[in-house]
């Protein structure tokens, strides 16, 4: 079968939204089908969105025998064959409508008739789609509030996940991933100030810009935490990756209102790793069960330190809720061949 998939991209900026295409499209090949990736550079300013949207339109990819459409607004594309795997709105427009940090214009009558405008061409187009997945009950929902569209939610699996494995269990929760504020490290440091044993914190992960990570590096000084707290500013590869989740103690994701599980906590399942996350992470609590693989936590140090510590105290626990962890991906089918059995249902 010929099959594009289709997405969007911010030049410049390389994120979790990448990989879902690009490891999708070697599954799709290794199961002997030809794939194009088609990537569209976006910027979401009011100011020439629609623009962009119309020249969607215009692309033709008939020469496809099925299209699958990731990252907004991709989902305008045209085909007779078009598969939705919807991984969020451009939440500016949506559900972070009511937040100034996020907007980024005013609301104003202008900019609430863009919004109203927006939502209805993103629903005609999302209603052309032969099926429409997500990929969690949290985009689910927002798909079903804001665009009145019901949808399947199909989890996306991590790259190779035999690349991950367990070794042992050290003194270190990590926290892997990209290093910006809305992934909340600075709760973590600020936890590390109230423990009570000799837990450590290691933060790896590279930023968009100086400034979070700047920040963090005051706080890290001002608790007076250097000594149980590593932070390496940089990009991690795949092979870091899995040898530092090879060895560690537990993973930490605690993004705020993600909306997805995070590859973070998927990569520290298959290493058999249990998972510290917060109430308010979104996506990550359809992952994470409090006290069977993981800990979900209040957004409070108080909390996230008690939690840490408790595993630092009890390994037993922390090694059983490693094992609940990798069963768990079994419970909720993490995994490609399902994937691939769906989009091309």
């Amino acid at each position: 079968m010929k099959i594009a998939l289709v997405s969007t991209f911010v030049p410049f900026i390389r994120g979790g939204a990448r990989n879902i295409v690009e490891w999708l499209e070697h599954a799709l090949r290794e199961k002997g089908h030809q794939v194009e990736i088609v990537y569209l550079p976006e910027v979401d300013s009011p100011d020439t969105l629609y623009q962009q949207m119309a020249a969607f339109r215009w692309i033709d990819l008939s020469s496809a025998d099925r299209v699958i459409c990731f990252r907004p607004q991709a989902h305008l594309i045209r085909h007779h064959h078009k598969i939705l795997w919807f991984i969020h709105h451009i939440r500016a427009f949506y559900d972070l409508w009511d937040n100034d940090l996020y907007r980024g214009c005013p609301d104003d009558e202008k900019h609430r008739g863009f919004r109203k405008a927006l939502h209805e061409a993103d629903t005609a187009a999302i209603l052309e789609a032969k099926h429409v997945f997500t990929n969690s009950r949290v985009v689910s929902e927002r798909l079903k509030r804001y665009n009145n569209v019901s949808s399947e939610v199909l989890y996306p699996p991590v790259f190779k996940p035999e690349r991950f494995f367990c070794r042992g269990y050290n003194d270190e929760i990590v926290y892997v991933c990209r290093v910006e504020h809305h992934k909340r490290q600075h709760l973590l440091i600020s936890a590390m100030a109230q423990t009570k044993t000799h837990v450590r914190l290691r933060i790896c992960g590279s930023s968009a810009g100086p400034y979070y990570p700047d920040e963090l590096r005051r706080q890290i000084a001002s608790l007076h935490v250097e000594h149980k707290v590593s932070f390496d500013d940089r990009w991690i590869t795949e092979d870091e990756k899995a040898e530092i989740l090879a060895d560690c103690l537990a993973a930490a994701y605690l993004p705020e209102d993600e909306d997805s599980y995070g590859y973070p906590s998927v990569e520290a399942s298959h290493a058999s790793k249990a998972i510290i996350t917060t109430t308010d992470s979104g996506g990550v609590v359809e992952l994470v069960t409090d006290g069977l693989n993981g800990f979900v936590c209040e957004p409070d140090p108080q909390e996230l330190a008690n939690a840490m510590d408790r595993l630092f105290v009890d390994r037993h626990l922390a090694r059983t809720m490693g094992q609940n962890a990798q069963n768990r991906l079994d419970e909720v089918k993490i995994s490609w061949s399902h994937v691939i059995e769906r989009l091309l249902a």
